[in-house]
């Protein structure tokens, strides 16, 4: 018999090593579960609305053709994985993976009934899909959630066939003098909206948990270590996000 989980007060650490999240996925499962409600709304606001800008972006690099199939991963409420089935028109496929229910609740409420569109509760690092499935992967602010980010973005591009492309989306820790502002709203403000909107721990802990996330040179090493070819990253919005894009190279053997 399964245990159902605790509604919890508090917030992971939000603290990593080189590795990844020091946080249990069981943790972080549970804190977005609490925060699924407001989810949408702190994103545009804590963002200065411009997440629906980069999340254009990112499915921009995922290079859909009509009719390709696409996984969105730590998918939320699913806005990443509707935009990537418009990308890929009527005959395309995309399947959004998120470990907290709660978020994963609200999409399949929102898209209810959108043919080619199928979210399911999973595990980034344990994709409910075969090897090669998909066209393309992507991950929008989920990244710096794993406890193993290689390990993410080896199971990304097992499940995208040869020639498809890994996308990451990711708050940054940027350095131009535009930063500072942008650095001073998120390590001072954002935790403030948060306590705001009754989740002062979960805010807190995702600026802890970019705080704690690796440079983009560093996570262009690991899309390497992971396998992934032609690896190449760009900044947004004076670099307070960051995205990735990787190639799955062809298969051995």
């Amino acid at each position: 018999m399964t245990t159902p989980r605790q509604p919890r007060s508090d917030a992971p650490s939000g603290l990593a090593t080189e590795r990844g999240n020091a946080a249990a996925p069981a943790e972080v499962g549970e804190m977005f579960d609490r925060i699924s409600g407001v989810y949408d709304p702190m994103n545009l606001l804590i963002s200065a609305f411009q997440e629906p800008r980069w999340r254009r972006r990112a499915v921009a690099l995922a290079a859909l053709k009509p009719g390709g199939r696409a996984i969105d991963v730590a998918t939320g409420t699913g806005k990443v994985a509707a935009d990537l089935l418009r990308s890929a028109g009527p005959r395309g496929e995309v399947l959004g993976v998120d470990i907290s229910p709660g978020m994963i609740g609200i999409a399949q409420d929102r898209f209810d009934g959108q043919p080619g569109l199928t979210f399911v509760v999973g595990d980034a690092l344990a994709l409910p899909a075969e090897d090669g499935r998909f066209d393309a992967a992507t991950i929008a602010f989920g990244m710096r959630n794993l406890p193993d980010y290689a390990r993410g973005f080896a199971e990304m591009a097992r499940v995208v066939r040869p020639g498809g492309k890994v996308v990451c989306l990711e708050i940054a820790r940027p350095r131009s003098r535009l930063a500072r502002v942008m650095r001073w709203w998120f390590d001072r403000i954002v935790p403030v909206i948060g306590k705001l909107a009754g989740q002062g721990g979960a805010y807190a802990y995702l600026v802890r948990s970019v705080q704690s996330y690796p440079a983009p040179e560093r996570i262009a090493e690991v899309m390497r270590e992971a396998g992934l070819v032609g690896i190449r990253w760009m900044g947004m919005s004076g670099g307070i996000v960051t995205l990735h894009v990787g190639t799955v190279p062809p298969r051995e053997g």
